[in-house]
């Protein structure tokens, strides 16, 4: 197992050249102070063969350095390289790891919200009709996939063709539930991706007898809005409402015109509470 740094591993190799390099200079000092010594005498046969020797193994420990020396260059680029490669899967596999907390988080949240739903549609089994959810006491019908798109009017008619009327949204807490079921459980995403300006839902209030002057369908006046910025402006005479689920649920609503199709929120008392 390597378990040397490759700035250290580099450093060791550096610091063994030098030192070798120092012996080789105070041997070739050495030799010449010897060789000099001995210019001033005659010089035997043995003399010449030893230094002969002696340079030849001068020589052999030179090219032993230099040999050493690649090959601890080539250790190090080789772990170097190694290195890199295992920073590379780090970076990959952190990634991973992230995205697939990323995934759980999320996974959690939804299973959060299909329990909420489920206690919604469980109770609304008991006091609202098949397809209908149970919410503050109050029956809601989201029309999703089914039935299509509706105008206002076409709307109001199928909501009090099943004994209910367009939703009243005349407190921050249900409007705050009617944002939260419309934007968690609508499951007409693919038609929204195609059209955003079919995200929105009809709502029981218009301002179509008086511009400005917003009424519920019961004929009670608006009280608080909760319209987007630039909302309403009466673009092309838009005289009925619809609420959008957006994020920010306090700007949610926009004005439309009563003939566009769009889909609608019912809402009608629950059979028996008791």
């Amino acid at each position: 197992m390597f378990t040397a740094k490759p700035g250290r591993c580099y450093r060791l190799v550096a610091v063994s050249l030098a030192l070798l390099a120092v012996v080789l200079l105070m041997l070739n000092i050495g030799l010449g102070v010897h060789y000099n010594k001995l210019t001033d005498t005659h010089l035997t046969l043995n003399d010449t063969e030893r230094i002969s020797k002696e340079l030849t193994d001068l020589q052999d420990t030179y090219k032993a350095a230099i040999e050493t020396m690649k090959d601890a260059r080539k250790q190090l680029d080789s772990e170097t390289s190694r290195q890199t490669q295992t920073n590379w899967e780090l970076e990959h596999q952190t990634k991973r790891s992230n995205d697939y907390k990323s995934q759980i988080e999320t996974i959690t949240k939804e299973i959060e919200t299909m329990r909420s739903h489920l206690l919604m549609t469980s109770n609304g089994c008991k006091h609202c009709p098949a397809g209908w959810i149970l919410m503050n006491s109050v029956c809601y019908y989201f029309s999703f996939s089914d039935n299509g798109y509706k105008t206002w009017k076409e709307s109001r008619d199928f909501c009090q063709l099943h004994g209910g009327d367009l939703i009243i949204i005349d407190s921050k807490d249900e409007e705050v539930s009617s944002y939260f079921c419309a934007a968690l459980i609508w499951v007409d995403r693919p038609i929204r991706r195609q059209n955003p300006s079919l995200m929105g839902f009809w709502i029981g209030l218009r301002d179509l007898h008086e511009e400005g002057t917003w009424k519920w369908w019961d004929g009670t006046f608006l009280d608080e809005g909760y319209w987007n910025d630039g909302e309403p402006n009466d673009i092309g005479n838009e005289d009925c409402a619809a609420v959008y689920p957006r994020e920010n649920f306090f700007k949610a609503w926009n004005d439309v015109k009563c003939d566009a199709e769009m889909k609608w929120i019912c809402e009608k008392a629950p059979t028996s509470m008791s």
